[in-house]
Formats: structure tokens, sequence, C-alpha cells
């Protein structure tokens, strides 16, 4: 078993998604920029699976409110597979266009690549979300509990909603 270095480089790549949905601008006064006014940032973990689709879902309906920004967060194993980043881009697009007809919230993606559990922490640490959301790939809470209890662990602060079980709150 070779131990697993925590500071490697993080490479990600940025989706453009499309043009109907708002660009909110820069806030004009420095007392508009607290997080209070602006909202809250929520990151939802996709992949193409059904229980990822439940999770976004689940964080529109229970966990969005008008002024949030959804960040959307999809891992592969390489970013140089263009098929694979087409697709995840695909799916990131849909998922933005759901989430404005929804809940009327902002939508940010982002393709990372490596280790699920390691991209999402990093997203994590990076962003400072208010909830991170994901999907328990068909598993209920003790059947996976391992490995949500990992991601819970490195990312510390952050509270973790596995979206297959009512949970009103994680830590």
């Amino acid at each position: 078993m070779e131990a697993v270095k925590e500071e490697e480089e993080y490479k990600w790549r940025e989706v453009i998604l499309p043009s109907l949905i708002p660009i909110v601008p820069e806030p004009e006064l420095e007392r508009e920029t607290g997080e209070r006014r602006r909202g809250r940032d929520i990151l939802v973990a996709v992949d193409h699976g059904p229980n990822s689709k439940h999770a976004f879902d689940w964080a529109l309906v229970h966990l969005c409110r008008l002024a949030d920004t959804v960040h959307l967060i999809h891992a592969v194993s390489g970013l140089g597979d263009e098929v694979g980043y087409d697709a995840a881009q695909k799916l990131m697009e849909e998922l933005a266009v759901e989430a404005l007809q929804v809940a009327m919230v902002k939508t940010v993606a982002r393709i990372g690549q490596g280790d699920a559990g390691k991209v999402i922490c990093k997203e994590a640490e990076r962003l400072k979300p208010a909830a991170v959301v994901m999907g328990t790939r068909g598993r209920g809470l003790l059947q996976n509990w391992r490995g949500i209890l990992d991601i819970i662990l490195r990312c510390k602060k952050q509270a973790i909603l596995p979206s297959k079980v009512t949970v009103r709150a994680c830590i």
C-alpha cells in the first residue's frame, strides 16, 4: 500500500456554460460583498450516474435559495481525454440550465483531474462552501460509511450531505 501525497498538484478545467444563464456582475459597493448578501456557495459532486442526478435534484429542492451559487464538480482520470471532457461539459450544461429553471440559482462548473474524493476535497478547501452534496453510488449510508467518513474528515469543516439519506445536519 502506497502513501498518498496530500500536496499533489491539482489540475482542473473550467466549463463554459450556456449563455442563457445570467452572469452576475461584481458588486459595485464594498458592503455588498458580504456572504449574507450574495448567497451561499453549495458544492455538488456530479457524474453520469442516476445517484449523482438525485443528489443534484435534492440539493436544488432542499438546500438552494435564490441568491446561492451551485458549484458543480466532476472528476476525470485525465484532462487530455476530449471525449470524456465533452461528455462532462454537456452534462454540466444540462444541469446548469435545470438549476436556473428549477431554483433560479447561478451555476459554476469545473472538471478536476484525479481521484474523486481528493478532487471534491480540493474544491471544498478552495471554495469553503456552506455544504457539499454528493450521491452515495446506490448504497446506503452504512454500506458507504467508510468512503463518506473519509471525505468528511478530509474536508473538515464543511457539511457533507449524502443525498440518498434524509439528513438534517451531518457534523
